[in-house]
């Protein structure tokens, strides 16, 4: 758990560092250039730059560990703080880069500098690319560790931070591309409405993956359960354990990134006394906390037969 929190941090760091060094470089080549793809590109960078520190937060806020006002932790913190970064997202990126292609639509001002403007994309890409891998790569293994596909991986993670930088370095890489085209058929063509339409696109991509993201953020942060493969496993744990003929009803609910909690009925063999069974309960309950993904574990009886 500290380890995969640490490697979430330094996912976020990286992006962090790559937005900001590519919104400085666009919007130098916004203003040099007089391209609306590349003001949006430098819009779309500057919200992500200000997204990494929501994350940021995210991070250092979920970490915290349960106490007497919060004894299931500060796990849903998380999903807060990322919530607030998928609307700036949407805010600072999307809603700016379609307002301002639509008021660059009818706008003739030849752009100069193409070059500058090449280079910069090209500058750009290398680093998103870069940012991009680091969180591909941790989803990829996660994925592979899980049975999942990629895509279904990043979509169905319970760690926001994760999720938000992969679908940012996405949409960025995306961006430039359609920054790229926008601008050099502008270039080709001497119509700026091709700049102006970059910038729509660009913006609307924003939109779009800001929607996927706060809804991911907003179904966790109201109470997403575990999926049928998470409880299958648990189950099994569950059943494993010494003296549980099986489990009933079964519960997950993440309550922070990587973070269940668990409520089962089971079924005990015997006919002990009240005070006995709930000496063992209660010891079946600190046995599946020692596993970090379990913050609390809240086990009753099931009705006899009840499977």
């Amino acid at each position: 758990m500290a380890r995969e929190g640490n490697d979430s941090a330094l996912t976020v760091v990286i992006a962090f560092a790559a937005n900001f060094a590519v919104a400085a470089a666009k919007s130098v080549a916004a203003v040099l250039t007089g391209s609306a793809s590349m003001v949006a590109e430098a819009a779309h960078s500057w919200a992500d730059t200000g997204n990494e520190v929501f994350l940021l937060v995210a991070e250092r806020k979920s970490a915290r560990p349960p106490d007497q006002d919060r004894p299931l932790g500060y796990g849903r913190e998380a999903y807060v703080w990322s919530m607030l970064a998928a609307l700036g997202l949407f805010v600072a990126g999307g809603v700016v880069s379609v307002y301002h292609g639509i008021h660059a639509f009818g706008e003739t001002e030849e752009t100069t500098d193409y070059g500058v403007g090449y280079v910069v994309l090209a500058v750009a890409f290398c680093l998103e690319g870069f940012s991009f891998l680091q969180a591909y790569r941790r989803t990829r293994a996660e994925a592979r560790r899980l049975g999942r596909d990629l895509l279904d991986h990043a979509l169905s993670t319970s760690d926001p931070t994760l999720r938000a930088v992969l679908a940012e370095d996405s949409a960025a890489l995306v961006g430039l591309v359609i920054a790229a085209a926008g601008m050099g058929l502008h270039q080709v063509t001497g119509d700026a409405r091709y700049d102006a339409a970059g910038s729509i696109l660009v913006g609307l991509l924003l939109c779009v993956v800001a929607w996927v993201l706060f809804d991911r953020n907003r179904r966790f942060l109201t109470g997403e359960v575990a999926d049928e493969q998470i409880h299958q496993a648990v189950r099994e744990r569950v059943e494993a354990l010494p003296g549980v003929d099986h489990v009933g009803y079964l519960r997950l609910e993440f309550v922070g990134p990587r973070q269940l909690l668990l409520v089962a009925s089971i079924d005990l063999p015997g006919d002990e006394s009240e005070s006995h069974v709930a000496v063992r309960l209660r010891a079946l309950e600190r046995q599946l906390e020692r596993a970090p993904q379990i913050v609390d574990a809240v086990l009753t009886l099931a009705v006899p037969g009840d499977r």
